[in-house]
């Protein structure tokens, strides 16, 4: 590592050369002691010194004892905070002391580059970030063009072509239901997170990027092979074996980079979301050890307990995580568009009592997630549109056809390829897309509303078999609760269906 590197951790950017620390731009004053050996520490991250070598080189020699370093070791970790409480340095008994922060490296390419411009695209990386947790699209646009900027600026910034991926990652997620989706910009994503790993594949975060972007990749080939437009013939073997491997490819990604930071519950959010069954159940706990009160991590945890028929366990993972069980019913729902945001949960929890018969408490729910679409959440589009196909399955239950052809209407405004929705509406699923588990729901549901006159039983073995038949993975999570074709059954039902869908999620 070049002594004219700058080196970047949290939000802290040091200059060893110069022995000058900053955070978010703004330089931190430490003792001369403490600079030094954090300038020794930092420049070899994941190295054990010992207590003796430290204070040779830290201390040019003057005679300390070994409590000197611990007392500076305790200075420097009060002093720098890390986001999250994440470790800065260990001390490893009997063996001496460790950086064990992720480190990215920050060449000055041109010796003419000013420090004041590297602080300046530090601070605008700072900047970014705080921008894409946030799940607000517009925000999400804002750190896009700031990544690309501290990216042009510092090209060997591992963690700018991290953000820089995750921006142009969540503008595809932005236009996924969308019907020409973004898929350049997910592209690019693709680019960029392979950079990061090349620049530094010791970094957790461009592992998980990596495996985020991949995950998108292979299900956007499920339906849009070579990301060029809509699927014009039935998958076959070969194409079913390859989004397997995409699959198990972001999988990877996400695992090793959880070996490689292990507190980092952003890494097991990630991975609970590619992945299913236990694996999801367990990230999903440990997201919430590290991140109490974290709304997406509960919602993951409860569509693994719909799958296995774990109806009123998923209900209560819902209330945990809307903090309902003491709310009364007209309580307002939280609008705020950040990471900790509700969205789905409503939705999801009002399918729970619209599948045992509370159609009112699942109106409220309803209410609650619409409520939500205004706040400009990343994936409060989608789940609006989801609601209101929900609401119109509601209604046509209860007869009011009008109501019913309303509601449906209004989901398809948000989410035009809603398969649901549209079979509700009296158009038929593709018959190249019959054999996938949506395919054979929507012929499901393009019956139940009256379009079609195919057996109950025809329909059900459709289903049973597409769910057979599909790749490992959620597909099909949503049966027991699927409001219009009345999928919900107890747990101990005995059917074929319903032992499949838990075998899958176990």
């Amino acid at each position: 590592m070049s002594a004219d590197d700058l080196l970047s951790f949290g939000p802290y950017l040091l200059d060893v050369q110069a022995k000058r620390l900053t955070r978010d731009g703004v330089e931190v004053s430490l003792a001369t002691r403490q600079l030094s050996m954090l300038c020794l520490l930092a420049s070899n991250p994941g190295r054990v010194f010992a207590k003796d070598a430290l204070i040779a080189q830290a201390w040019d020699g003057v005679i300390v004892t070994t409590g000197s370093v611990d007392n500076a070791v305790y200075e420097i970790r009060r002093d720098l905070p890390m986001p999250d409480g994440a470790p800065l340095i260990e001390t490893r008994a009997r063996r001496g002391v460790q950086f064990v922060a992720p480190v990215t490296r920050v060449t000055r390419r041109q010796p003419e580059r000013s420090l004041d411009a590297t602080m300046q695209a530090h601070r605008e990386w700072i900047e970014g970030r705080a921008a894409l947790q946030s799940l607000h699209g517009d925000a999400i646009v804002r750190a896009r063009c700031a990544f690309e900027g501290v990216v042009e600026r510092l090209p060997d910034m591992a963690s700018a072509h991290v953000g820089l991926a995750n921006a142009c990652a969540l503008q595809f997620e932005m236009t996924r239901t969308d019907g020409r989706p973004d898929v350049e910009s997910l592209a690019v994503a693709h680019k960029h997170a392979l950079e990061a790993r090349r620049l530094d594949p010791k970094y957790g975060e461009a592992w998980a990027t990596l495996g985020f972007v991949l995950e998108r990749l292979s299900l956007m080939r499920e339906w849009c092979p070579a990301l060029a437009g809509p699927v014009t013939r039935p998958l076959d073997s070969t194409d079913t074996v390859r989004l397997a491997q995409g699959k198990d490819d972001a999988l990877a990604a996400h695992r090793e980079s959880i070996r490689l930071e292990p507190d980092n519950w952003r890494h097991h959010l990630r991975l609970a979301a590619c992945g299913w069954g236990e694996e999801r159940l367990r990230h999903a706990r440990r997201t919430l050890a590290l991140l109490p009160g974290l709304g997406m991590a509960h919602w993951l945890a409860a569509t693994v307990l719909v799958a296995r028929g774990a109806l009123a366990e998923a209900e209560n993972e819902l209330r945990i995580g809307l903090g309902l069980e003491d709310a009364p019913a007209n309580a307002p729902a939280d609008a705020s568009a950040n990471v900790l945001s509700p969205v789905a949960l409503h939705w999801l929890l009002g399918l729970l009592l619209l599948a045992r018969g509370n159609d009112d408490g699942a109106q409220v729910a309803f209410g609650r997630e619409l409520a939500l679409e205004g706040s400009g959440h990343l994936y409060a589009r989608e789940c609006a549109a989801n609601t209101w196909y929900a609401l119109g399955a509601l209604r046509f239950r209860r007869g009011d056809r009008n109501g019913a052809r309303e509601a449906f209407l209004e989901c398809v405004k948000r989410v035009p390829r809603h398969p649901f929705a549209r079979a509700a509406l009296g158009e038929a699923p593709p018959a190249d897309r019959l054999g996938s588990v949506d395919g054979a729901v929507a012929q499901a549901v393009y019956c139940a509303a009256g379009h079609g006159n195919i057996p109950e039983t025809e329909l059900a073995a459709a289903v049973e078999r597409a769910v057979v038949e599909a790749p490992p993975g959620n597909a099909g999570w949503l049966l027991p609760v699927e409001p219009m074709i009345n999928c919900a059954a107890p747990a101990d039902d005995g059917s074929t269906r319903s032992a499949r869908l838990r075998r899958r999620s176990a």
